[in-house]
C-alpha cells in the first residue's frame, strides 16, 4: 500500500506522462540482468497500474475469454535479423507488463542465435517441435512481420509483398496444426534500416516517406485481408489468430533523442492492442477492466470491430456523397462546396492591345505559359483518389493540382490554369492526367513528391530546361505565370535535423532557386506560395470518429503529429512554422527581384493562417482531405486555386493570409481602375528592404510594461495572497550557477570569478534595463528590496550564500548559514518581511553521479531537500521558496567551441554526462537519475509535508524540466549563452534564466510553462493581472483567485514542524512504467482527501524513521 500511495501522489502531481517518459528506469534495455526479480517487479507495481479484476480461479479453457493472468509464457517469431536488439528490448516490456499477472514471465525468442535469415515457417515448425508436449498452458505468441526486406519502389512489390504473405499463411498452418493453448497477435515491424538492394529509393525524386508508408499499408492490408477467414479465429476455442491494428514503426524522431522512448511508445501501442478495445481514460497505460478482462481476439472484439468499420464507412465516403450526408451551414455554402467548378462573374477577359513590355501591367490575358514547381500538394498526391482507398494517395492527379492542373475545364475543375483559360484558350504549359513530373502530360509542373527546399534549384534548372526547348514556348516573349509551393517536407522533418532545416538554411535555397529563375527567365511573375501553417492538422489525426490512419500520417510528418500536446517539442514545431513563413515573406521584400521591369516575386499568403474546415457539429470535415488525412482532396485543391487568384489581384501588403477552406469563395475580377496582376510596383509597396543588422548587444537587461507594481493594501499574512511588491528580501541557496561562476568571463583567467551581481536569481547588478535578474525585476515593484548580490567574488554578497562547486548534502548548511544571516541583519524585520528564497542544487551531484552512486543516489537528494526546506519551515516565517527542478544536463553535449575551455574543461566539469559514449548504458543511466531527481523534487515539495503553515509556501519552477538548448538563426547551438567552459551559463543565459524564473512564478502550479527556449527577448516579461495579482502557490493556483481578507499578523509568529510527507513515500520506484502512470491534472478532490488522512495516520515518525534507515543517513 505504501508503494501504491507514492505513484499516486505522484501521478496527480505531475501535468502528463509525456513530460517524463524518459524518467524512469528502462528495465531490460541494457543487457544485463536487472537487480529486482519479475516477482519483486510485479509486487511493487501491480497494485498500483493494474488492480485485478475478479475471475475464475482456473484459467480460461477458450481463447476468446483468456485472461492476461492466464498467459505462463510469451514466445516471439520473425524477430528482425538487422534489429534484433530494439525487438528484443520491445518484447521485455510487454513481457514485464504482463508479468503484472504473471510475475514469473520468461519470454522466448525463437531462432535468436541464427546470424542467418529464416523463414517465418521454419521459425513456427522450431517452435511447434519445442511445445509439442505442452498441451495445457496459455502460450502467446508475437509474429513479427518485417518490411524492412521489402524495397518500397521495387516494381514487383506487389509480387513481394504477395510472398511475405504466404509465408504468414504457412507459418499460422503450422502452428495452428500443432500448438495448443495459443494466442497469436500478427504485427508489422518496420525500421529506419533501408535495404541495400532498394537503389531506387536512393533517386531523389522518389518521395521515400510515402513510398515506404503506403508499402506498410499494403502489407497491413493484405494481411487483414487473409484474417477475414474464419479458419484462424473460428475451428477451435484454444486457438486464434488477431492482428495488430498498427504497423511497429521504429524510426528516430529528432537529432537528438535515443531509441529508449520510442520503444516504451511502441510497447504501450502493442500493449493497449493486446488488450479488448476499451474508451482510453486519464491514465496512459491501460489495464483490463470488469467488462472486458480479455486479450483481444477476433471474436471478442467482433462489435467493436463493426462499430470502428461503420465509423469509417459513414466518414470514408465520396467527398460530395458525403456533402449530401451531412447538412452545412448554409445552402450558399453547400452549393459552392459540392461543385469542383467555379464560376467566372468577370466581363472583360480581353488582353492589353499589344503585349506589355512590363511585369507590373500584366493582364490575366496576357499570360501565355504556366508552370510550377513544389512537393505533392502541387504534384497533387491523392487529390482524386477515393476517401476509402489510401493506396491511391501515391498517384499524382497533377491535371487536377490547384496552381498547374488543367484537366477538363472551369465548371468542372477549378485551377488557376483553368481560370486563366478564361482569359486566354491558348494557354500551355499545364499539366493533365496523373503522373510522375517525367510524364509528358505533367509538362511545366515539375514539381516532386517529397520535395523540399534542397530540391528546389534541381526542380527549377529542369524547369527552365524545358520552357527553353518546347517549341510551343516562346521563351523570349512569352508572359509567363510560376507558381512556388514548398517547405511542408522540411517542417514535417525539422526536428530530425534542426540546423540542416533551420528557416535561414530553408530561406537560403528557395533563394538560390529564385536567383536561377530570376537571371535566366525572362517575362515572368512567380508566385512564391507563403507555407501552409501545417501544425493545426493534429486536429484532423485526433479526432478517432474520423477513422484517419494515424500511424501513416505520423510517419509521413513525425516532427509535427508526434509530439505531445503542450509539449516544447510542440511549441518548437510551431516556433519553426512562424520561422519558415517570416523568412520567406523577408526574402522577398528584400527587393532582390525587382532589378528590372520583365521580372517579379509576389509574396501570396493566403495559408498563412488556416482552421481546420469542420462540419455543423464541430467535427473536422474529413471531405478536404486524401484518404491519409494529410494531403488535400480536390475540394480542398478548388479552395486554394480560388485563394491563389484573388490572391493575385490583391495589392501588395493588403493581401488576404487567412483563410477558413469551409467557406465560400467568390472569385475577384480585375477592375478598370486596377486591371494587372498586382506586384510591389503596381500597388505602390515599399520594401522594407532586408532587416536591419541588429546593433551589437551591449547589455542583457529587459523592458519593464506592468502597470500596477503597488503592494497589498496591508502587510499579507496569507502566503497565497503575496504580491511582488509585498516582497521585502530575496535570498538565494545553491551552487556555481548561483554564484554567478565565469558569468562574464571573456578569457579561462576570468573564468574562475564569481560574478553575483548578474547571477539569475539574486544579483543586483545596475537596474533591470541593463541587468536581467529577479530582484531587478522585484525592485520594479519595491526599490527598497534586500539581500541581492553584488560585484564579483565575496565583497557584496548579501543573502547569496550558494557555494560554488555545492551538492545538495551541502545545502542544509548553506540554509543554517542563511537564517543565521536573516536573524542577524539589523535591517530585515525578521518575523514581518515576506521573504523570497531561490534554491537550485543538483548539477554536481549528476555530474559526479557515476563515481558516487549510492551518496548521490535519488533518495539521499531526496531527503537533503527534505532536511533543508525542514529548516525553512521551521525557524524562518514569511517565506515562499522557489525550488527549480534540476536541468536536463544531456543537451549540454551538443554545446561545442574549438577553444581550450570547451574542449578540456568541459568533459572535466560533467564527466558523467559529457565523457560517456552516446547511446552508452552509462549515459542512460545517469539520464535516468537526471528525470529521477526531476520527480523526487516535486515529491518533496508537493508532499503535503510543507502545508500547516498560512505564511510559508514552496513551488517548484520547472522551466529547466525539459530544457532546449539555445540555437542561433542557422539552427546551431548558440555557444552566446555559455562561459569560456562551454558548461556555466554566460550572463546573456543567466538573463534568459531570470526571465522564465520570473515566467513560472506567475504561473499557476499545473500550468507552469516546463522549458526555456532562450529567446532572450527583452519584452518577454509576464506581469501580474488584475484577475491574479499574487506570486502563484499551490493553494491558490486550484482556488478563486480572490481570496477572503485575512486579519495582518502582528510580530510574534508561532513556527509549526513540517507535516510528514503524505503519503508515506519511502518507497522508491525504479521501473520504467511508473512513467506512464501520470495522469492529466490533479487526482479529484475525494481521492486526494482519502489519501490524505489515510497516509497521515500512519504516523510522521515511522515514516522519517524509515527514510533515514533507507538513506544510510
Amino acid at each position: 500500500m505504501t508503494t501504491r500511495c507514492a505513484l499516486l501522489i505522484l501521478a496527480a502531481l505531475v501535468g502528463s506522462w509525456a513530460q517524463f517518459t524518459d524518467a524512469v528506469y528502462l528495465a531490460g534495455e541494457n543487457d544485463q540482468p536487472t537487480k529486482k526479480s519479475n516477482t519483486e517487479m510485479a509486487e511493487s507495481y501491480m497494485s498500483v497500474l493494474c488492480s485485478p479484476t475478479p475471475g475464475p480461479s482456473s484459467p480460461s479453457s477458450s481463447v476468446d475469454a483468456l485472461r492476461p493472468a492466464d498467459i505462463s509464457a510469451v514466445y516471439t517469431l520473425g524477430v528482425p535479423l538487422f534489429h534484433r536488439h530494439e525487438a528484443s528490448i520491445l518484447v521485455s516490456r510487454i513481457t514485464e507488463l504482463l508479468s503484472m499477472f504473471t510475475p514469473e514471465m520468461i519470454p522466448h525468442h525463437v531462432g535468436q542465435d541464427s546470424l542467418q535469415p529464416r523463414s517465418l515457417l521454419k521459425e513456427a515448425e522450431e517452435l511447434s517441435q519445442s511445445l509439442s508436449h505442452q498441451v495445457s498452458g496459455w502460450k502467446f505468441v508475437l509474429l513479427f512481420v518485417s518490411a524492412d526486406s521489402l524495397c518500397a519502389c521495387s516494381p514487383h512489390v506487389a509480387a513481394d509483398v504477395e510472398a511475405v504473405v504466404r509465408d504468414v499463411e504457412a507459418a499460422l498452418r503450422n502452428l495452428q496444426e500443432k500448438l495448443h493453448h495459443a494466442l497469436i497477435h500478427v504485427t508489422v515491424w518496420s525500421t529506419y534500416h533501408q535495404q541495400d538492394n532498394c537503389d531506387c529509393l536512393k533517386d531523389e525524386s522518389i518521395n521515400q516517406r510515402l513510398q515506404k508508408a503506403i508499402l506498410l499499408k499494403t502489407l497491413q492490408d493484405s494481411l487483414s485481408g487473409v484474417f477475414e477467414n474464419p479458419r484462424w479465429h473460428s475451428n477451435r476455442s484454444d486457438f486464434s489468430v488477431m492482428q495488430q491494428s498498427a504497423p511497429v514503426i521504429l524510426e528516430p524522431r529528432s537529432d537528438s533523442d535515443n531509441m529508449g522512448s520510442d520503444i516504451n511508445q511502441l510497447a504501450i501501442q502493442l500493449w493497449t492492442n493486446m488488450l479488448q478495445p476499451m474508451t482510453k481514460g486519464v491514465i496512459a497505460i491501460p489495464c483490463p477492466t470488469q467488462e472486458r478482462p480479455f486479450l483481444r481476439t477476433q471474436t471478442n472484439s467482433r462489435s467493436d470491430r463493426v462499430t470502428t468499420l461503420n465509423n469509417k464507412a459513414s466518414s470514408l465516403t465520396d467527398p460530395r456523397s458525403l456533402e449530401i450526408q451531412r447538412q452545412l451551414y448554409s445552402s450558399k455554402t453547400a452549393n459552392c462546396s459540392q461543385v469542383m467548378g467555379t464560376e467566372i462573374p468577370c466581363t472583360d477577359r480581353s488582353p492589353s492591345p499589344t503585349t506589355p513590355t512590363s511585369v507590373h501591367e500584366l493582364r490575366p490575358g496576357d499570360i501565355k505559359v504556366v508552370a510550377a514547381v513544389g512537393d505533392s500538394i502541387t504534384a497533387a498526391n491523392g487529390v482524386g483518389a477515393k476517401v476509402d482507398n489510401l493506396l491511391l494517395v501515391i498517384n499524382e492527379y497533377r491535371g487536377l493540382s490547384w496552381s498547374i492542373g488543367g484537366d477538363e475545364n472551369i465548371t468542372t475543375v477549378t485551377t488557376l490554369p483553368n481560370i486563366l483559360r478564361e482569359f486566354n484558350p491558348s494557354l500551355t504549359g499545364f499539366s493533365e492526367g496523373i503522373g510522375k513530373q517525367y510524364n509528358p502530360k505533367a509538362f511545366l509542373n515539375q514539381a516532386v513528391a517529397g520535395g523540399k527546399s534542397s530540391n528546389m534549384v534541381q526542380q527549377v534548372n529542369i524547369l527552365v530546361d524545358k520552357m527553353k526547348n518546347d517549341s510551343r514556348i516562346d521563351f523570349i516573349n512569352d508572359w509567363k505565370v510560376i507558381t512556388m509551393f514548398i517547405g511542408g517536407n522540411d517542417i514535417c522533418d525539422f526536428c530530425l535535423n534542426s540546423v540542416y532545416f533551420s528557416p535561414r538554411n530553408v530561406a537560403n535555397r528557395i533563394r538560390q532557386a529564385l536567383d536561377i529563375l530570376h537571371s535566366e527567365v525572362p517575362r515572368a511573375i512567380v508566385n512564391l506560395v507563403e507555407l501552409l501553417h501545417i501544425v493545426p492538422l493534429r486536429d484532423l489525426n485526433s479526432d478517432k470518429s474520423l477513422g484517419c490512419p494515424t500511424w501513416f500520417v505520423g510517419y509521413i510528418c513525425p516532427c509535427i503529429m508526434k509530439p505531445k500536446e503542450g509539449s516544447a517539442a510542440l511549441q518548437k514545431a510551431n516556433d519553426f512554422s512562424r520561422e519558415y513563413q517570416r523568412v520567406m515573406r523577408e526574402l522577398v521584400d528584400t527587393g532582390r527581384y525587382d532589378t528590372h521591369n520583365n521580372f517579379t516575386v509576389v509574396l501570396q499568403p493566403m495559408l498563412r493562417e488556416t482552421t481546420i474546415p469542420t462540419l455543423e457539429d464541430g467535427s473536422p470535415d474529413r471531405s478536404y482531405f486524401a484518404p491519409d488525412c494529410f494531403h488535400l482532396s480536390q475540394k480542398a485543391h478548388t479552395v486554394m486555386a480560388r485563394a491563389l487568384w484573388n490572391n493575385m489581384l490583391e495589392p501588395v501588403g493588403n493581401k488576404t493570409s487567412s483563410h477558413d477552406f469551409k467557406d465560400c469563395i467568390d472569385l475577384k475580377c480585375p477592375s478598370e481602375t486596377s486591371p494587372f496582376f498586382r506586384t510591389a510596383v503596381n500597388s505602390n509597396y515599399t520594401f522594407p528592404g532586408p532587416p536591419p543588422t541588429p546593433p551589437p548587444v551591449n547589455n542583457w537587461g529587459s523592458d519593464f510594461s506592468c502597470v500596477d507594481t503597488a503592494p497589498s493594501n496591508s502587510v499579507p499574512s496569507s502566503v497565497h495572497r503575496v504580491r511582488p511588491a509585498d516582497v521585502k528580501v530575496v535570498a538565494a541557496l545553491g551552487d556555481s550557477l548561483t554564484t554567478g561562476f565565469g558569468a562574464k568571463a571573456k578569457n579561462l583567467m576570468q573564468l574562475k570569478t564569481e560574478y553575483k551581481g548578474v547571477s539569475w536569481s539574486i544579483g543586483g547588478d545596475d537596474t533591470l534595463e541593463t541587468v536581467t535578474t529577479l530582484p531587478n525585476i522585484l525592485k520594479k515593484f519595491n526599490p527598497q528590496i534586500k539581500g541581492m548580490s553584488m560585484g564579483e567574488n565575496g565583497k557584496q554578497t548579501g543573502f547569496n550564500v550558494a557555494v560554488s562547486g555545492a551538492k545538495i548534502s551541502g545545502v542544509p548548511g548553506q540554509v543554517r548559514n542563511l537564517v543565521d544571516l536573516l536573524k542577524k541583519d539589523s535591517s530585515v524585520d525578521f518575523n514581518n518581511d515576506w521573504k523570497l528564497v531561490t534554491l537550485f542544487i543538483g548539477g554536481n551531484d549528476l555530474c559526479q553521479y557515476c563515481h558516487d552512486p549510492a551518496s548521490l543516489s535519488p533518495q539521499n537528494y531526496s531527503h537533503h531537500m527534505m532536511t533543508s526546506l525542514d529548516i525553512l519551515y521551521k525557524e524562518v516565517p514569511r517565506t515562499i521558496v522557489n525550488v527549480m527542478e534540476i536541468l536536463e544536463l544531456k543537451g549540454l553535449r551538443r554545446v561545442k567551441r574549438d577553444s581550450l575551455g570547451c574542449n578540456y574543461i568541459q568533459p572535466m566539469a560533467c564527466p558523467c554526462f559529457l565523457q560517456t559514449e552516446e547511446d552508452s548504458l552509462e549515459l542512460a543511466e545517469v539520464q535516468r537519475i537526471n528525470r529521477e531527481i526531476q520527480m523526487e523534487t516535486e515529491k518533496v515539495v508537493y508532499g503535503g509535508r510543507y502545508e500547516g503553515r498560512e505564511d510559508f509556501a514552496v513551488v517548484v519552477q520547472p522551466f529547466f524540466q525539459n530544457s532546449i538548448i539555445p540555437l542561433n538563426a542557422d539552427g546551431r547551438v548558440d555557444n552566446t549563452y555559455f562561459s569560456e567552459d562551454c558548461f556555466h551559463f554566460s550572463e546573456q543565459g543567466h538573463a534568459g534564466m531570470a526571465a522564465a524564473l520570473w515566467n513560472n512564478m506567475l504561473e499557476p502550479v499545473g500550468k507552469k510553462q516546463t522549458y526555456n527556449d532562450f529567446t532572450n527577448a527583452r519584452n518577454n516579461l509576464k506581469c501580474p493581472t488584475k484577475e491574479h495579482p499574487y506570486i502563484f502557490t499551490k493553494e491558490n493556483s486550484f482556488s478563486s483567485p480572490t481570496i477572503p481578507p485575512a486579519p495582518t499578523s502582528d510580530s510574534s509568529t508561532t513556527l509549526s514542524k513540517p507535516l510528514p510527507l503524505n503519503p508515506d513515500c519511502s518507497n522508491s520506484v525504479a521501473i520504467w512504467l511508473a512513467a506512464v502512470l501520470a495522469v492529466v491534472g490533479l487526482l479529484i478532490g475525494c481521492v486526494a482527501t482519502w489519501l490524505f488522512f489515510f497516509c497521515r495516520d500512519k504516523g510522521g515518525r515511522k515514516r522519517m524513521e524509515e527514510e533515514m534507515r533507507c538513506t544510510g543517513l
